[in-house]
């Protein structure tokens, strides 16, 4: 992901995640505090999803919707902050393959797990890439803290 992006994501957000879509300060701020953890699903010249992660603390998440000011040097947990992918870009192996990859950027880091709120229903896809329910909520009725170890 660059910079270029950021209204691309912005839109894709909105489009995919509705209620819990995020601004465009908030994609800009997460990019700028950890670049290795942002990344685009493109096709062909569009972008067509996106990635966002960083460190953070296995027993919470992020306000939605909140700057961050800072990654904490004391984050315990790797944490799947966002993933939007259009409806294009179903059944191409998207998500499975952003789901190694947060693994793998996790694992590089030096964590043991990764941890995610689960929206929009999306539990259902979470729990086939092996996440776990934690506790219900995160951000409102209907969504889910997920974990995963990693192997």
């Amino acid at each position: 992901m660059t910079a270029a992006d950021l209204s691309a994501v912005t839109q894709i957000s909105a489009a995919v995640h509705g209620r819990y879509a995020e601004s465009e300060a908030v994609y800009a701020e997460r990019l700028a505090l950890w670049p290795e953890g942002c990344f685009v699903w493109q096709q062909g010249d569009a972008v067509a999803g996106f990635l966002v992660t960083h460190p953070w603390y296995r027993a919470s998440s992020p306000a939605l919707g909140a700057l961050l000011g800072t990654i904490p040097p004391d984050a315990d947990s790797f944490y799947l902050h966002d993933i939007a992918l259009l409806p294009e870009t179903r059944g191409q192996g998207a998500g499975s393959a952003a789901t190694a990859l947060v693994l793998e950027r996790a694992r590089q880091a030096g964590f043991r797990d990764v941890t995610l709120v689960a929206v929009n229903g999306a539990e259902a896809f979470w729990t086939t890439q092996g996440f776990t329910i934690v506790e219900a909520g995160g951000y409102g009725p209907d969504t889910y803290r997920m974990r995963r170890a990693i192997d």
